[in-house]
């Protein structure tokens, strides 16, 4: 009994040869995925990029826009033909198209962040500059 049955030694082996060839697939396969999911995450928000750049042009034209009409309702309303409703409907509609552009702005700002995560640029919290009270 102190001797090993050279069968169950060479099973044993093979046995050990299919497990690592399996978790060789194994992380193949995941290792795999990920870089799918990264390329995935790449050219989304490339493309993310590539619209809000479009959409924030439409809406840079449509603050200058507002901002002239709001400019003329204004020159209107000291000239006296025009009602102070005017100047406000126009200051609405000003602030209504500043509010898309910053809301187009972050969309922006967060499909770069999110790029530079699918390039796998990492960031520590750490290392990030923090903002003081005051400043």
């Amino acid at each position: 009994m102190g001797r090993s049955d050279p069968r169950s030694l060479a099973g044993r082996r093979h046995a050990a040869a299919d497990q690592a060839r399996a978790a060789y697939d194994e992380a193949t396969a995941i290792y795999r995925q990920s870089v799918l999911v990264a390329f995935r995450e790449v050219e989304d928000q490339l493309a993310a990029l590539r619209i809000l750049d479009e959409e924030a042009a439409i809406q840079s034209r449509a603050v200058d826009a507002a901002e002239r009409s709001l400019m003329q309702a204004n020159n209107r309303y000291r000239g006296g033909i025009a009602t102070y409703l005017e100047v406000t409907s126009a200051q609405n509609a000003a602030l209504t198209n500043e509010r898309a552009a910053v809301g187009i702005l972050t969309r922006r700002m967060t499909a770069s962040v999110l790029l530079m995560k699918g390039l796998g640029g990492g960031w520590q919290a750490s290392t990030l500059p923090t903002v003081t009270a005051g400043r």
